[in-house]
């Protein structure tokens, strides 16, 4: 039976795409060539970053309407609907969901993204004070899906859901050749990624004072109140460079030129920024944590994210005759075993598992009347 799925893309952006846009784009591109796909938007401008599917306008995802979007999708007559997040309204719904969680980190580091309206972000900070208003979010799934095992076994500590987790993983964009592996790279080293705290970007600048003949690239958008924080933590000496963004076809040149691309993350629900690089097969030096070791496996440099003199060694390292060619078919070949294609796979899995357990669901209820 061909499934027919609606996949909610309002976490798409308007202008570039962000982590959890990417995600949502990347797997709607995927499971329309296996099944009849067809989005949720509430912004025409989202179509630009998204595959040519049939879409429906909606709310947004943040309006006081998201209370009442299932009375919306009951009208679509879905087989099942997937939503990136976890916070899709659900109340009244008539169809099998499922709902994603990417990472815990909020719990963690409880300040939300600043593009988020005041009232949201007032919201944000109340809902991370307990694990119980998440309990009751993912518990209004039939599935529940996540990006690692490492987040599922975190969900499955914390007691998260009684629903069934399947994991539907992250993967390098398709259709890109690697990099030349002949040992020659720039003496730059690139950071892709927010400038929230729990990142932990000062640590990856106070070594750049080991490294005076390297060239740290800080390649996302910044505030610039944030930017001078950042700007007064530079040691005397060291070259940092703020890009306040940059295009796919930017990011692509830069890191197929690059030394290495640095992430010493103290917290990370996936890291896509280090398969990106390892596809390209661009060394990675990233925080010895588990959610990279899950994902980056033989093919990063691990170091201790509150060692400056660690990550500057990692570099030096990569240095040394024949180590950076090494770092770059290691890194190819971890990136090998994420495709979006398995996820895809992976995702009309758990769709078929939902459309089941609603069905015993119902049929339950309507023994019990």
């Amino acid at each position: 039976m061909r499934v027919r799925i609606l996949i909610d893309a309002r976490f798409t952006r308007t202008d570039q795409h962000d982590g959890i846009s990417r995600f949502g784009a990347s797997l709607i591109e995927a499971v329309s060539r296996r099944a009849e796909v067809a989005v949720l938007i509430n912004d025409d401008r989202q179509l630009a970053l998204l595959p040519d599917v049939p879409h429906v306008k909606v709310s947004s995802p943040l309006s006081p309407a998201e209370l009442f979007i299932a009375a919306r999708v009951n009208g679509l007559n879905p087989d099942v609907v997937f939503c990136p997040m976890q916070t899709m309204g659900s109340w009244g719904r008539r169809y099998p969901l499922i709902l994603t969680l990417h990472d815990l980190i909020y719990y963690e580091h409880p300040d939300p993204p600043g593009f988020l309206p005041a009232p949201v972000r007032l919201l944000w900070r109340l809902y991370h004070k307990a694990y119980w208003p998440q309990r009751i979010l993912l518990d209004r799934a039939d599935v529940v899906a996540t990006v690692s095992h490492t987040t599922r076994w975190l969900m499955s500590e914390k007691r998260l859901t009684r629903r069934p987790v399947r994991i539907i993983g992250n993967a390098p964009q398709g259709g890109r050749q690697p990099r030349q592996v002949d040992g020659r790279a720039e003496k730059t080293l690139l950071y892709m990624g927010s400038f929230m705290p729990y990142k932990n970007v000062e640590t990856v600048i106070a070594g750049m004072a080991q490294l005076p003949d390297y060239e740290l690239h800080l390649l996302s958008r910044i505030s610039p109140p944030r930017r001078s924080e950042l700007e007064a933590f530079i040691p005397a000496g060291a070259r940092v460079v703020f890009h306040g963004g940059v295009s796919e076809a930017e990011y692509e040149e830069l890191l197929r030129r690059t030394t290495a691309l640095v992430s010493l993350s103290r917290s990370e629900g996936y890291g896509l920024p280090l398969v990106e690089a390892m596809s390209l097969g661009t060394p990675v030096i990233a925080s010895d944590i588990p959610i990279f070791r899950e994902v980056g496996g033989r093919g990063a440099l691990y170091v201790d994210p509150d060692s400056p003199a660690e990550f500057a060694a990692a570099v030096r390292a990569l240095e040394a005759p024949g180590a950076w060619t090494g770092a770059s078919d290691a890194a190819r070949a971890q990136a090998a075993a994420f495709s979006w294609d398995a996820s895809a796979e992976a995702l009309l899995a758990a769709a078929r598992e939902a459309i089941e357990a609603f069905g015993q669901r119902r049929a339950r209820r309507g023994l019990h009347r």
